[in-house]
């Protein structure tokens, strides 16, 4: 097993992180998140010769999991989260997209959903599930602890926190979701969000105003 990397395909309008984590060595991977520009995400596997074995999906906002069902078809693989709460999103991403402007946006229907506790891998990178609602009710966050890395999607940011003005958002549950099971996991803990440049929870927790 190699050293675990990330490259950032930016995606939408909305500059969403699509996010390919690959093993360096074996050039095994996943895509998490691929909210659409499903062909610029597909160049990028291929000029890179990595082979994605899964889409996992962090929440069912449509700039996250818009094009999930496209890219599931071109590469013949599953699509896995995110957390079941956030089913009625992923039943309405069409609907969406018309709202947004995003052409193409597809309903998503998971392979597999996911719970608090359970794992999820490529390769020998195993990550632990966090459900971390607030920004949306299924939201889940993918944790390697070997690599004290974390895939926070949109719960948390560099000096900001997710929007809770969209349906099933509430901002107490998002912060008690960063309080309770993100910050403890250690101040050294690396992150990769949605938007903008990802951080260090440490970082964060001391100078993040929503959460001091």
């Amino acid at each position: 097993m190699g050293q675990l990397n990330a490259g950032i395909v930016p995606v939408t309008q909305f500059q969403q992180n699509c996010t390919i984590l690959f093993d360096m060595d074996d050039k095994r991977g996943v895509v998490v998140d691929p909210g659409g520009d499903i062909d610029k995400v597909l160049a990028v596997l291929k000029d890179n010769a990595i082979r994605a074995e899964a889409i996992w999906i962090t929440h069912g906002h449509i700039d996250h999991a818009g094009g999930a069902m496209e890219l599931k078809e071109a590469l013949g693989i599953d699509i896995i989260g995110p957390h079941e709460a956030d089913k009625p999103l992923l039943d309405n991403l069409e609907n969406q997209g018309k709202r947004y402007g995003i052409v193409g946006s597809r309903d998503c229907v998971p392979d597999r959903f996911l719970t608090e506790g359970e794992t999820v891998s490529f390769g020998g990178h195993v990550f632990e599930v966090l459900h971390c609602p607030g920004h949306a009710p299924g939201h889940v966050v993918y944790y390697n602890r070997a690599a004290k890395f974390a895939h926070v999607g949109d719960v948390l940011f560099r000096g900001s926190v997710g929007r809770t003005d969209l349906p099933g958002g509430d901002h107490a549950t998002l912060i008690a979701s960063i309080k309770d099971k993100l910050l403890p996991l250690g101040d050294d803990i690396g992150f990769i969000c949605g938007h903008g440049p990802g951080g260090r929870f440490g970082e964060e927790r001391r100078t993040n105003p929503f959460l001091t």
